[in-house]
């Protein structure tokens, strides 16, 4: 990819909403912002201000980057929406990255990329073996997650090494979603005849 290439990373899945803009592999801007709730009204102003104060517009944008998880459900189908609506619309490619590989990037050599999940557990990925939820520890050997605003970076940074033939992003859930259908049985609908 050239060095005149704009590529834009953002991820969603966690509690915080993040994007960065790289020229080549030269980082314009990165920015986050702290978040429980309101990605989605979030994102993609955000996205646009940094492009506006970086003196871009949409076309411009060559290469996506985005975070596909693990962590939060509705915070992941955020970002794989919003990025494969862009990529579509810009016809350009979106290469899903996970938080695994963007962690590892800028983590020391031999850790264990972590990520943290609810009730006291969380996802890892050890070096050749499939992801996995296990009880949280702290032993030394595992990488948590960068700030956010370098989780998009690195998520920028990987998409830009990313080589055709791209497959469109999709989230990485490693467990079922918490959430179940109601007990109750659904209410009886009469219909003009009764």
């Amino acid at each position: 990819m050239g060095s005149d290439q704009l590529t834009l990373g953002f991820d969603t899945s966690a509690a915080h909403c993040a994007a960065a803009l790289l020229s080549g592999d030269e980082v314009l801007v990165a920015r986050s912002e702290d978040m429980a709730r309101g990605q989605a009204e979030r994102l993609m102003p955000m996205i646009e201000e940094m492009l506006t104060r970086q003196g871009f517009g949409w076309s411009d944008v060559t290469r996506i980057g985005v975070g596909v998880g693990p962590g939060n459900f509705s915070g992941i189908r955020i970002s794989v929406s919003a990025a494969r609506g862009l990529a579509l619309s810009l016809g350009i490619p979106a290469i899903g990255v996970s938080t695994f590989e963007a962690t590892k990037r800028t983590a020391p050599e031999g850790s264990i990329p972590a990520v943290p999940a609810p009730q006291n557990q969380m996802y890892i990925a050890p070096e050749g073996e499939s992801p996995r939820l296990v009880p949280h520890a702290e032993d030394g050997h595992t990488a948590w997650p960068p700030k956010p605003e370098t989780l998009a970076t690195n998520i920028a940074l990987i998409a830009i090494e990313a080589t055709a033939p791209f497959t469109r992003p999709a989230p990485l859930y490693i467990r079922s979603a918490d959430a179940a259908p109601p007990r109750d049985a659904p209410p009886v609908i009469l219909d003009d005849d009764s």
